[in-house]
């Protein structure tokens, strides 16, 4: 998903930047709003944001100028929201293209509006739209990493096949062939990371139900119900 740097050509590296940038400023809003009316979530803000940092840093070749790899995104979107996620990925991603050399500065706005915007936000909306209807706590959060994961990655295609199109058949024929291509390493990728993230919400969810219940993750109802299932297991 990190598009290297300098691969994008202008305007669209330009583009990316002032789109991400809104969504940025009002995640920083949200996360100094979190932080006065509980400091407890620092802990829990400082998992989620390495957890997007190290996940996003195991990467695998893939497409010419960009690579495959977990987002992580999910837990923070899950937990603080999708704006909050998107300055976690946006700081993962300077770090990564300092002392990395994963990504880079010119491509920063593509990859955090592909990674920490869009696959945050499909995320979100997945898992509320799934706890909504009651569904398991765990199988909500699998389908959130996931799905967050493939939309990263379409974006990403998007984002590769508007900059570059395809001299016959346009963008389309050009997004198909990212698309194509990116799936090979994605579609297990996202299984994998939708298993970890699920798993991750298990041991939070062990170790500080309080916090998910004051964050509205969850109500203290269906807690106390994922809670007596594990014990009776």
């Amino acid at each position: 998903m990190h598009i290297m740097e300098g691969f994008l050509p202008s305007p669209w590296w330009i583009i990316w930047f002032v789109l991400a940038v809104p969504f940025i400023i009002y995640g920083i809003y949200q996360i100094n709003k979190l932080v006065k009316q509980n400091r407890e979530i620092l802990p829990l803000l400082a998992v989620a944001g390495a957890y997007i940092f190290v996940l996003s840093s195991l990467k695998l070749p893939s497409v010419t100028g960009s690579c495959s790899h977990p987002t992580g995104t999910a837990l923070g979107a899950i937990i603080f929201g999708p704006f909050v996620t998107a300055v976690l990925s946006f700081i993962s991603l300077i770090y990564q293209a300092l002392f990395l050399a994963h990504g880079g500065f010119t491509t920063l706005g593509a990859n955090t509006f592909s990674m920490g915007i869009v696959g945050p936000i499909f995320g979100y909306i997945i898992y509320k739209a799934l706890m909504k209807v009651k569904i398991n706590f765990y199988i909500a959060a699998f389908f959130a990493a996931t799905f967050a994961d493939w939309f990263t990655y379409v974006m990403t295609s998007i984002q590769l096949a508007l900059a570059f199109p395809a001299a016959e058949g346009g963008f389309m024929t050009s997004f198909a062939s990212f698309a194509t291509v990116f799936a090979v390493t994605q579609v297990p990728l996202a299984l994998m990371e939708g298993v970890l993230t699920a798993l991750l919400l298990k041991y939070v969810l062990q170790v500080r139900s309080d916090i998910l219940v004051k964050m509205k993750v969850m109500p203290k109802e269906t807690v106390k119900e994922v809670l007596g299932r594990g014990a009776k297991a």
